[in-house]
């Protein structure tokens, strides 16, 4: 009988030790794909290195790698008192290999008489053989010390920029090993002179033949939502993905601009930045029905954008409307300047101050009095239940809104909102939800569907969003002020509560 190959060996052993730890298969032996397979051969029957796996998002990737690493912890591949690491930007991303794994050894009773799971510490150890494995985030500190003979980089494209320091760490600690193995398993990074574009690149020039590189990805120029294309960047389409659900994704990224990078980068496994503009002109058509005028005693919900001196400040009020929501903006700008502020942002403020649609304030400088004089207004005329604000520049505001006769009960309807990914996330994304269903009224005021237009959203390494400029002059003050209406407002999806009650942070004072 002829030897196994050390790929045909391995194989045997996962479909033989390892059972499928969830999903619609969960409890069954493992059945090795073709492509996982052939990546075994590429790792294991010829030297190697590095091994760079870099295919669309939910494409079983991290499934794969749970098969290395128990191959290597108590498997064929298992070395004596060998060390094993998996690394990860954050605590929840190292969580879910090792979580995976974890799984493999308690639904195998071979693995589970000698593998010992330490879940606090995220470690498994195999005692007969010595060998340990440890799950590690973002913090190179801990892998000082440590000499691994194999090493899994999770999502290694989520590293901004050409350097990771838990990544030389690990990968400079190796040195002392024989033959020690990194696995890189990612979606692509967003740029060029991001690391693990520089070690696709340098991989496939083959100048290292012990750097292997598996890469599926859709070309640029190729129709991002057409099947054919979604199929190039996901090997595993028809065995391990939900279908209907990446036909969700690309029907919702064909709608709203905003979710094209993400789609393109997360299922096409494109290198692209995650930046577009928030949403198409035709969504925002779609509800520019025009609302109902405000009328006394009506339940508002708001957002305030306070601009530095001279620049645009908004106020978004927004109302329940037989099941849509009123948007009533107000925007003021100083009045000195108005003329060369339309020529250098190319948009006609001096006609909308005619025009009724935008407040001037006298001077070269927003005078906040004004403001505050109209929130009076509001609040003496509707019932407002909060108004959302970001904290820059409100220590200018509250003496005026003191100074014209706002209670400290009425201060506490302010709601300090941050401008950061955490806080702007949910609220962009009830933003977008309500914008997909047509339940927002705007009238297309021209000053917010500016702001709207100018607005672009980016995505930090765990899928939160918030809105940037797309151009240096473009003014997006208004599409956060509603963003920010909008996230204070009551949710269905939560009961009636608003995004900030679920948070429990409603109760916040406005302060200097």
């Amino acid at each position: 009988m002829p030897k196994l190959k050390r790929s045909e060996r391995n194989a045997r052993w996962i479909e033989s030790m390892c059972f499928v730890p969830d999903g619609k298969l969960v409890g069954k032996p493992v059945k090795l794909t073709k492509k996982q397979r052939k990546w075994l051969v590429r790792i294991y029957d010829s030297p190697t290195r590095l091994f760079i796996l870099s295919i669309g998002r939910k494409g079983g990737k991290t499934a794969f790698i749970a098969f290395l690493l128990l191959l290597h912890l108590v498997g064929p591949e298992a070395k004596r008192n060998s060390q094993l690491y998996s690394t990860a930007l954050s605590r929840e991303q190292a969580a879910i290999l090792f979580s995976l794994a974890a799984k493999m050894v308690r639904m195998s009773k071979d693995l589970a008489h000698y593998v010992t799971i330490r879940d606090t510490a995220k470690q498994l150890l195999c005692a007969e053989l010595g060998t340990m494995y440890h799950a590690l985030s973002a913090d190179a500190s801990t892998a000082m010390g440590l000499s691994p003979c194999f090493v899994v980089h999770d999502e290694l494209g989520q590293v901004k920029g050409p350097r990771s320091l838990l990544y030389e760490a690990l990968e400079t600690a190796s040195a002392a090993q024989e033959s020690p193995l990194s696995v890189v398993i990612s979606t692509q990074a967003s740029t060029d002179s991001d690391l693990l574009s520089l070690l696709i690149d340098d991989g496939l020039t083959g100048a290292d033949p012990r750097i292997k590189v598996e890469i599926y990805t859709a070309p640029l120029d190729a129709d991002p939502f057409d099947e054919k294309t979604i199929r190039l960047a996901n090997p595993h389409f028809d065995e391990l993905m939900n279908k209907e659900e990446v036909f969700r994704q690309a029907s919702d990224a064909k709608r709203m601009p905003s979710r094209e990078a993400s789609y393109r980068n997360l299922i096409l496994n494109q290198r692209i930045e995650a930046r577009n503009p928030f949403v198409s002109r035709q969504v925002w058509t779609e509800n520019g029905a025009a609302p109902r005028p405000l009328e006394d005693g009506d339940e508002v919900f708001g957002g305030l954008d306070l601009s530095s001196v001279s620049d645009l400040t908004a106020l978004v009020l927004v109302n329940d409307q037989d099941g849509a929501w009123g948007v009533h903006p107000t925007f003021w700008l100083p009045e000195d300047g108005l003329a060369e502020k339309s020529r250098n942002d190319r948009v006609p403020y001096d006609m909308w101050a005619k025009s009724g649609f935008l407040q001037t304030t006298p001077g070269a400088s927003i005078e906040y009095e004004f403001v505050a004089e109209y929130l009076r207004t509001v609040f003496d005329r509707y019932t407002v239940r909060a108004i959302a604000f970001d904290r820059y520049n409100i220590k200018f505001l509250r003496p005026w809104l003191e100074k014209v006769g706002f209670s400290e009960e009425e201060l506490t309807r302010f709601i300090e909102f941050g401008q950061g990914f955490v806080s702007m996330s949910p609220a962009i994304r009830e933003f977008e939800s309500l914008l997909l269903a047509r339940k927002l009224r705007h009238g297309n005021h021209p000053v917010l569907t500016m702001c709207v237009n100018n607005a672009t959203v980016i995505t930090d390494p765990a899928e939160n969003r918030k809105f940037v400029k797309g151009k240096a002059t473009g003014r997006i003050d208004g599409a956060v002020a509603l963003a920010m209406a909008v996230g204070v407002m009551p949710s269905a999806a939560d009961e009636g509560k608003s995004f900030w009650e679920t948070k429990n942070e409603h109760t916040q004072e406005i302060r200097p």
